[in-house]
């Protein structure tokens, strides 16, 4: 199978995608765990709320693909493991790929794989690392014919802000974005940078690869639909968010809500009135 029929699995006909990330229990982290403690129910609500795709770890992908019929979300398999997300870092940091990862991705029928490139201040060892592992996935990928997401995560200094601890710095956010695209990401899955009106940079370097934004920690509903919409009119082909769909009071109508300004150009007003309840879709 070639890479473009995978795309075309994981793309929309109009060339975007949404893809909710339920993928956090694989980092060790307990705050993670929010609105995502039983997954099957988790994963089924989302599934009924149809986005494009799914994002999940190994361990947890079957729960999806054992899902009946053929209209399901497809899978983006999450292939590295770290442990970077503390408020307090460990004394030894690391970004480790799961064993056979495309092979892994091809027996559950996934449509992409997804790997992590950190740019951590003070641990350049980590990023050697996810370089690593991006050079590795790479061939294995171009051999299967299966699409490589990298995610381009430039971080702040632990001391600054733990946990997620994003740096929205596009001087720092483009760079890495290019790299990502020279080591041959079919994909890429980056942060917002602090002024949304210059996210056409990093549309711009990477190069036609197609770019989806991360979401990163849960936001106001109308603050993230704001941006989302902001960062669609900037050139995102579409976005990756997790807790802002999963620890929604209401994920199903949040994800359609985005699902709506993703696909359908819909307003910040019109995406409130879905979220709402005011609008059946």
């Amino acid at each position: 199978m070639s890479v473009q029929a995978r795309f075309n699995r994981l793309f929309a006909a109009d060339g975007k995608c949404f893809d909710v990330a339920i993928d956090h229990g694989f980092f060790n982290e307990v705050s993670f765990l929010s609105g995502i403690r039983n997954m099957k129910e988790a994963i089924e609500k989302i599934v009924n709320a149809n986005p494009d795709a799914i994002q999940l770890g190994p361990g947890q992908a079957k729960l999806l693909q054992e899902i009946p019929g053929k209209d399901k979300p497809s899978l983006v398999l999450r292939t590295d493991v770290a442990n970077v997300y503390g408020n307090k870092l460990p004394s030894h940091l690391f970004s480790q790929l799961i064993d056979r990862p495309v092979e892994q991705a091809l027996a559950l029928d996934a449509s992409c794989v997804v790997v992590n490139l950190f740019m951590i201040p003070n641990h350049p060892e980590v990023h050697h690392q996810c370089l690593i592992n991006v050079t590795k996935l790479k061939p294995e990928c171009e051999k299967y014919g299966m699409p490589l997401m990298v995610e381009p995560l430039v971080m702040l200094p632990n001391e600054k802000q733990g946990g997620y601890m994003v740096d929205g710095d596009i001087d720092k956010i483009v760079p890495l974005v290019r790299q990502a695209v020279e080591l041959g990401a079919d994909i890429i899955k980056a942060d917002p940078c602090d002024d949304i009106d210059e996210y056409h940079k990093v549309i711009e370097v990477a190069s036609g690869k197609p770019v989806l934004t991360r979401g990163g920690g849960k936001a106001p509903d109308r603050e993230i639909l704001q941006r989302t919409y902001d960062l669609m009119q900037q050139g995102a082909k579409g976005i990756v968010y997790g807790r802002n769909v999963v620890q929604h009071a209401t994920p199903d109508l949040m994800t359609q809500a985005f699902m709506s300004i993703v696909h359908d150009n819909a307003s910040v007003e019109e995406a409130m009135t879905i979220l709402n309840g005011e609008l059946v879709l």
